[in-house]
């Protein structure tokens, strides 16, 4: 089971995997997280770094070891990692690493609701996401081969995932696709005429006995 974190975004676990190295002002951690792409990997909300850094100081995470001024800039404040931030980062990335959790992404959401459109309109749809996902896929793969050869793999694994699941995400999307496109998922002239009917009530059962086979 999770634990209960005391800081329980991924920001502060992005935050501990960077300032482990040395100690850090905010700015700094920002910049090192944004340069390995972690804003991409965790869904960062910069606005949030503040508050997340100080929340982390107060749990005893980090500490505060100097500061440094820049011309008329204001005062950075320099942070280091403590003890209990390692065992946190430590713990936490086991977590992460061993022990699966449901996650509830939009795409999943939207198939779970997918009788509320036509096939046909569903077939267009899902054409477009496969030209977005050709687009998305091809500019992270453009970024991870301009970054290869400046990083080590250790930190670009998650990037190779996000890949597998991408490549994984357009292989089923487009077998989907041209499922209904050839006419051949179960129950799909009932799904369409459900609609052509105006989604009457009358048509659910049909609708049900129609689809009710799987593959």
């Amino acid at each position: 089971m999770a634990a209960k974190r005391k800081v329980g975004n991924l920001l502060a676990v992005a935050v501990l995997s960077v300032i482990i190295e040395r100690p850090m002002h905010r700015y700094e951690i920002a910049s090192t997280l944004r340069d390995r792409g972690k804003d991409r990997d965790m869904a960062i909300k910069w606005g949030s770094l503040y508050t997340v850094v100080q929340n982390m100081a107060k749990a005893g995470f980090l500490e505060i070891v100097g500061s440094e001024r820049e011309g008329a800039r204001p005062e950075r404040v320099i942070y280091q990692i403590t003890d209990a931030g390692r065992a946190e980062l430590i713990d936490w990335t086991r977590e992460l690493i061993a022990e699966p959790q449901p996650e509830q992404g939009q795409y999943v959401a939207g198939l779970s609701i997918l009788a509320a459109l036509s096939p046909d309109e569903v077939i267009e749809l899902l054409g477009h996401r496969l030209a977005a996902l050709d687009e998305q896929i091809a500019t992270v793969r453009a970024e991870f081969d301009a970054t290869s050869g400046s990083l080590p793999r250790l930190f670009m694994v998650e990037t190779e995932y996000g890949l597998a699941m991408l490549d994984a995400e357009r292989a089923w999307t487009r077998s989907f696709r041209d499922e209904l496109a050839a006419g051949e998922f179960p129950g799909q002239d009932a799904w369409r005429n459900w609609h052509i009917d105006g989604m009457n009530q009358d048509n659910v059962d049909d609708l049900m006995e129609g689809g009710n086979q799987h593959p």
